[in-house]
């Protein structure tokens, strides 16, 4: 599937969401991870070898949208997903924090679930930890709400139909 929407960004320039190339954007998306992800897990330890060791082996199963100014320049922001069956499972997403409160997150989830519902899936599912107000709130915004929160993870499961009831 090829995809590369240009978006007018702030500052005038053109920021693209485009398929993700592990070349230009595998080093920046780890350590987006790394730095803004990783801390807000209660599984998850910032210096766990063997969690940023799979990284690469994940992007591979799945799809991964980035924004970045350019073709070959690092991403701002990512989302990663899987489709699995009838369901759209979004594994992961990330916005730099300078570029945070620009929309990203907001038009890298329309990307996915227009992606979901051209493989026909009827739902999308996600987990977000407990201490991410700021993604919880977003994801209420998109459509999404909560359905069982998760003591032993510190998270909470979110589901959002893709097809009219």
């Amino acid at each position: 599937m090829q995809l590369a929407a240009r978006l007018p960004h702030r500052n005038g320039m053109m920021t693209m969401i485009r398929l993700y190339e592990p070349r230009y954007d595998e080093a920046e998306v780890v350590r987006l991870i790394r730095t803004e992800l990783i801390p807000l897990s209660h599984s998850v330890h910032q210096l766990d070898a063997q969690t940023i060791r799979e990284l690469p082996k994940r992007f591979r199963s799945g799809v991964t949208y980035v924004a970045a100014m350019s073709k070959k320049s690092a991403p701002i922001s990512f989302i990663h997903f899987e489709v699995m069956g009838e369901v759209l499972y979004l594994d992961m997403m990330v916005t730099h924090p300078d570029h945070r409160n620009r929309q990203w997150g907001k038009k890298l989830m329309a990307h996915s679930e227009a992606y979901g519902k051209s493989q026909q899936c009827k739902i999308a599912r996600l987990f977000v930890d407990q201490i991410n107000d700021k993604a919880h709130k977003l994801y209420n915004k998109l459509g999404y709400y909560t359905v069982q929160y998760y003591p032993e993870l510190r998270c909470y499961e979110l589901l959002k139909p893709l097809t009219p009831l």
